[in-house]
């Protein structure tokens, strides 16, 4: 079995933002638990931004110029991977750096070398410490999170189970620090809209995520047939229970019976939607149950402003979203489109609004 553990900052760093050694110390004997137990595991990892603030004199406040995060982690990331190289030697292991960035999911060239250099150092037996390439890639401290590299990092590496590990113990009816007698989820079937509204917003100034991000995250690594555990970095021996199935050990979001490609689960929940398209009955059909393409004919509605190669969600006439796809025409001419039959359409250009291999049924 091959076990992903995500840790963020807020559960490795001390209030001044200084990255707390026995945090990583305790993670790191965690996952020697796992491998002792005859387990392979992978450490996502978050806080190179938070790390190298102290170390320029930026204690405080995260802050929220793109160039200056960048700078900021470039300094901080040395700083995080000599302590988790330390904590890892303790336990008799040897840790490996892998810097990863939304190109190397979206890309196949790139996501077969990324699968391949992953499976190699497993089967070297190190255990790779993964981080977003933050000091480059602006998109993901745009995104403000590494849950959602941890899904997709599952997916890479074909992990049995995801721990996203935070500092409560799991999703709970409400947030148990303003509600006295909040309780437990301990199982979800489905991650649905109204889910991640009760996940609230992130909880820390250090911490860019939050549990509604841990949900999303959840979401993806179920459309990959992965098993997510939400559950609290500081409990003993949480990893081994994680991937024992122990109940209790936190919130369980269950896994699909359906797998999703790497390019249609980026599709899927790895970006952004920049509007989206309403479609009529007959297109919605034809998309859920024949797998077609969607055609101009079936779009009654056009909402927001995008271009060519956009993502967009693809919603009923009752609102309700059925899909999402990349877009092979503007928002522009789409609108003028609507409802045209493909004999009404220009010769020299595709047909297609959104094609069946850039289209994810929700």
């Amino acid at each position: 079995m091959i076990v992903v553990a995500k840790i963020g900052t807020s559960s490795l760093t001390d209030g001044a933002g200084h990255i707390d050694g026995a945090a990583v110390a305790k993670l790191c004997a965690d996952v020697a638990e796992v491998r002792a137990a005859g387990h392979q595991a992978v450490v996502v990892t978050s806080g190179a931004i938070a790390a190298g603030q102290p170390a320029l004199g930026l204690d405080g406040r995260r802050p929220t110029k793109l160039t200056t995060l960048q700078a900021i982690s470039a300094v901080g990331q040395s700083r995080l991977m000599r302590v988790y190289d330390e904590a890892l030697a303790a336990q008799g292991l040897v840790g490996g750096q892998v810097l990863l960035s939304p190109l190397d999911f979206a890309n196949h060239s790139q996501y077969g070398r990324a699968g391949k250099t992953m499976r190699r150092l497993l089967e070297l037996g190190v255990v790779p410490v993964v981080n977003e390439n933050d000091a480059v890639a602006d998109d993901e401290i745009r995104m403000g999170d590494n849950d959602r590299l941890a899904a997709l990092v599952a997916q890479l590496v074909g992990a049995e189970v995801l721990v996203l590990l935070t500092d409560t113990a799991g999703l709970h009816t409400a947030d148990p620090r303003l509600v006295a007698d909040a309780s437990l989820i301990e199982e979800i079937v489905q991650v649905d809209r109204a889910l991640l509204a009760v996940a609230g917003r992130p909880g820390t100034a250090r911490g860019s995520g939050g549990m509604a991000t841990k949900l999303a995250a959840a979401r993806m690594a179920a459309w990959s047939g992965v098993r997510t555990v939400i559950a609290a970095a500081a409990r003993p021996g949480v990893l081994a229970a994680a991937a024992a199935g122990e109940p209790g050990v936190g919130t369980v979001v269950r896994a699909h019976d359906r797998r999703l490609p790497v390019r249609k689960l980026w599709i899927g929940f790895g970006i952004g939607s920049s509007g989206t398209l309403r479609i009529d009955d007959g297109a919605r059909r034809a998309l859920v149950e024949r797998h077609t393409s969607l055609l101009p004919a079936g779009v009654v509605g056009v909402e927001g402003d995008f271009d060519v190669d956009d993502a967009v969600e693809i919603a009923g006439t009752d609102g309700r979203v059925v899909a999402k796809g990349l877009v092979r025409h503007s928002s522009a001419r789409l609108a003028e489109w609507c409802g045209r039959r493909t004999a009404e359409l220009p010769p020299d250009v595709p047909h297609e609004v959104v094609h069946r291999d850039d289209l994810v049924i929700l």
